[in-house]
């Protein structure tokens, strides 16, 4: 069963800000993050159970594309939802829509990653917990099933 819709509501700080007086390409990255963990936490993959867990995701890829300026002060929305999957959860793809108070996409950041085994320092399969909930994610209409990050191996 699907988790609903994901929304997290933030305010563009200052912080965010660049030269040209709107939101920063570096900003929406960090709080692409900012919207993912939120999600995840309030899912029960909080920082605490990651580190029990000995997990970690890593992001190979981000996307950004822009929309609309986000300036100073201004209310925003960032969805989180699944636009990608292995089947064996070795490799996802999570996507980000900036919408502003008006209702108008202001950017979209998409990221591609795998999970890393914090002992071993390797890519690996998540844990069932972690896998899980990534499949209960609120999917983007245009979600696709990804290869998996590991061959099968020969006879097998």
């Amino acid at each position: 069963m699907a988790l609903p819709n994901y929304v997290h509501k933030l305010t563009a700080s200052w912080a965010d800000m660049d030269f040209n007086a709107h939101m920063a390409n570096t900003a929406y990255l960090n709080r692409a993050v900012d919207a993912r963990m939120a999600f995840f936490t309030e899912n029960g993959l909080s920082l605490p159970e990651l580190m029990r867990l000995r997990i970690s995701w890593v992001v190979m890829k981000d996307e950004v594309e822009y929309r609309r300026e986000i300036q100073w002060m201004e209310e925003i929305s960032i969805t989180v939802a699944l636009a990608g999957l292995a089947p064996d959860g070795s490799r996802f793809k999570v996507r980000n829509d900036f919408l502003r108070a008006d209702g108008q996409l202001a950017a979209r950041v998409t990221s591609t990653g795998g999970f890393l085994d914090l002992d071993a320092r390797k890519l690996v399969i998540p844990p069932i917990e972690v896998l899980t909930t990534y499949q209960a994610m609120p999917r983007t209409d245009d979600y696709e099933a990804l290869p998996s990050s590991f061959k099968a191996k020969a006879g097998l």
